[in-house]
């Protein structure tokens, strides 16, 4: 095949995949019960798009998927406990603040706003690196905050990117959703961090 005929069949083959890998995400993170089974699909589901990305095409999917899954379960739901709280804790306070009628609160609340964004860009890099590389508990915490730091350009353009992503989906064609939300987004963020990762091998996952 050549051409056009071509690239429409490597073009399929590839909605097929990110198709599937968007629906065992859905449906293991129901087999969670949705607050249990999030953090650890979608673990799952970016180390299935980080082999993709380093050029295994041709790894078992549901295995891969299925490993990944059982093997991170306790571990992802203990950073989950953590990231939520963390994010609901930013909300609520700045909520608090911005009800205040003293202008300190109301400026103080900027801070919290600045955190917000920080949290933000940890949220970015959190996957890509809990599957590229194997670290010591609190460094998949410090390590999405310091990369993401130290690239603004590329942390801006994947926030940008991830916002028309969003936009796309939400606004213009919702139901892209069910097929692509989860697997397209993961494999943007996947394939922007791991731009990063050379400067910063140390032991892969």
């Amino acid at each position: 095949m050549h051409g056009f005929i071509a690239g429409y069949y490597k073009f399929s083959v590839w909605a097929m995949k990110l198709a599937y890998v968007n629906f065992l995400w859905i449906a293991f993170t129901l087999l969670g019960l949705g607050v249990l089974g999030f953090m650890p699909a979608t673990i799952a589901m970016f180390s299935v798009v980080r082999k993709w990305n380093n050029g295994e095409e041709e790894i078992p999917v549901f295995k891969t998927f299925w490993n990944t899954y059982r093997k991170e379960f306790l571990k992802a739901n203990g950073f989950g406990l953590i990231l939520f709280l963390s994010g609901y804790l930013l909300v609520l306070e700045f909520q608090i603040l911005r009800l205040q009628e003293n202008i300190i609160y109301f400026i103080v609340s900027f801070g919290v706003l600045a955190i917000f964004i920080l949290y933000a860009i940890v949220l970015i890099y959190f996957f890509p690196i809990y599957v590229h590389f194997n670290l010591k508990i609190t460094d998949y915490i410090k390590w999405p905050f310091i990369i993401g730091i130290v690239h603004p350009i590329l942390t801006l353009f994947m926030m940008v990117g991830l916002v028309a992503i969003v936009y796309l989906i939400y606004v213009t064609i919702p139901a892209i959703l069910f097929f692509f939300g989860g697997s397209v987004t993961a494999y943007f963020i996947m394939w922007g961090a791991s731009k990063t990762f050379e400067k910063y091998e140390i032991t892969e996952a």
